[in-house]
């Protein structure tokens, strides 16, 4: 079973674009901005309409209303126009994990106990499945026996879904700790026949074999291998924009707030030492079949995702959802002959940019339970703000949205902005 990477595992129908505004009139659009204001950790909780500013691309908007949310309850409101703001919670977590982690337990156990309520929409993202939690499971199952099937289903979907990524990794290990040592030794051969100018009694190296090997292959056979597995390995990663792009646009179409939680663990590929792929592909120019492989894997290490990273992150602040990372780290393994890379920049750079465009939660740590419990713990409480744009135009263009809170220096989380549709 594959490695479904995030987003993947649910196919939708391709759906217009939507953005999170409510039109009342040919002419009059109100913008609906989902806002979080803190100091060092704590949430003020005492603003008024007053106190926010709103500026859109730099120009200063009128605030039609401010509501003060708690979970799903607006529990104070202060209105120069009546809006009837959505706050039914939709949650989304996504475990993006390679090996299982008992933490995962804690920070099910406690969503489940302390944040979930009857009425809150759940679906849970797998490498192997997608879950909706039915509306009645709360009439008929207690919070403890919700928790254990949740963490049974995350449990058993990460060992069985990605038993394919990690033997990849296993097989990568072996086989760049063959490599690293036959070109350690090759080098150090081919200093020796230089200095004692015997070069004839070694033997060409797409001929040598690795003696001990299971398979005894020969060096060229091993790289073949190597890269094969590499590229199927980056198969199994693989950031679609497509999926991306049709997952915000389905998201964007549910009413209330849209909360999408991503547990991403930290990825470590084998490889071998760059400054001996250097030295080989230096040493080798004469035998082009071994040079463009040694070519292909460097230029693997090296590999950027392909995609618009800023359109996807318009799109999902257009959307009007919020985005939790969550980075889970975890050391990285000491292997004889073997440089252990982190293997996540290119999606932890992506999906951080998602989190910041949509006012979400980022941080990261080896303790799963306390990143969600921080995650949550920030979306408990939001101000909802409505605003009229001066001299709104349909031409399709991203309009920023900055929120100030006038007078004070608070961290303030919420959308960048919205498309003009």
């Amino acid at each position: 079973m594959k490695k479904v990477l995030l987003f993947s595992s649910i196919i939708f129908i391709s759906l217009a674009l939507f953005s999170q505004q409510i039109k009342e009139e040919a002419t009059v659009i109100n913008i609906e901005v989902p806002v979080r204001v803190f100091s060092g950790k704590n949430f003020i909780d005492n603003l008024t309409i007053d106190d926010f500013e709103v500026l859109e691309n730099g120009i200063p908007q009128n605030i039609e209303a401010v509501y003060f949310v708690k979970k799903r309850s607006v529990e104070r409101k202060q209105e120069r126009k009546r809006f009837a703001p959505k706050t039914a919670r939709n949650f989304f977590l996504f475990f993006e994990l390679t090996e299982y982690i008992p933490k995962i337990e804690e920070a099910i156990t406690h969503f489940v106990h302390n944040v979930l309520t009857p009425g809150d929409n759940l679906c849970i993202v797998t490498s192997m499945k997608t879950y909706r939690m039915k509306n009645i499971a709360f009439e008929v199952s207690s919070r403890e026996e919700i928790a254990k099937q949740l963490i049974k289903i995350v449990r058993r979907d990460t060992l069985t879904g990605n038993s394919e990524y990690r033997s990849m990794i296993d097989e990568m290990t072996v086989l760049a700790q063959t490599l690293t040592s036959f070109l350690s030794q090759e080098r150090v051969t081919a200093e020796i026949i230089e200095d004692s100018r015997v070069s004839h009694i070694v033997a060409p190296m797409s001929e040598m074999t690795f003696a001990g090997h299971p398979e005894s292959r020969s060096f060229e056979e091993q790289l073949i291998r190597y890269e094969n597995q590499m590229n199927k390995l980056d198969d199994l990663r693989r950031v679609s924009q497509d999926s991306l792009m049709n997952f915000a646009n389905y998201l964007g179409q549910k009413e209330g707030q849209k909360y999408v939680t991503i547990f991403y663990q930290e990825e470590f590929i084998p490889r071998v030492d760059h400054k001996l792929m250097n030295q080989a592909m230096s040493r080798y120019q004469s035998r082009p079949i071994i040079l463009q492989m040694i070519s292909n894997i460097v230029d693997f290490y090296k590999r950027e995702i392909p995609i618009d990273t800023n359109l996807i992150k318009q799109t999902y602040a257009d959307c009007s959802i919020s985005i939790h990372f969550l980075y889970l780290t975890r050391p990285k393994e000491n292997i004889l002959g073997v440089y252990m890379e982190d293997h996540s920049e290119d999606i932890f750079s992506a999906f951080r940019e998602m989190a910041v465009a949509t006012g979400g939660f980022i941080d990261s740590s080896a303790r799963a339970d306390t990143l969600f419990k921080a995650a949550v713990e920030a979306s408990e409480n939001y101000y909802l703000l409505y605003y009229s744009p001066n001299k709104y135009e349909t031409d399709g263009k991203f309009r920023n949205i900055d929120v100030k809170v006038k007078n004070k220096d608070y961290r303030i989380f919420h959308r960048a902005g919205y498309f003009a549709n």
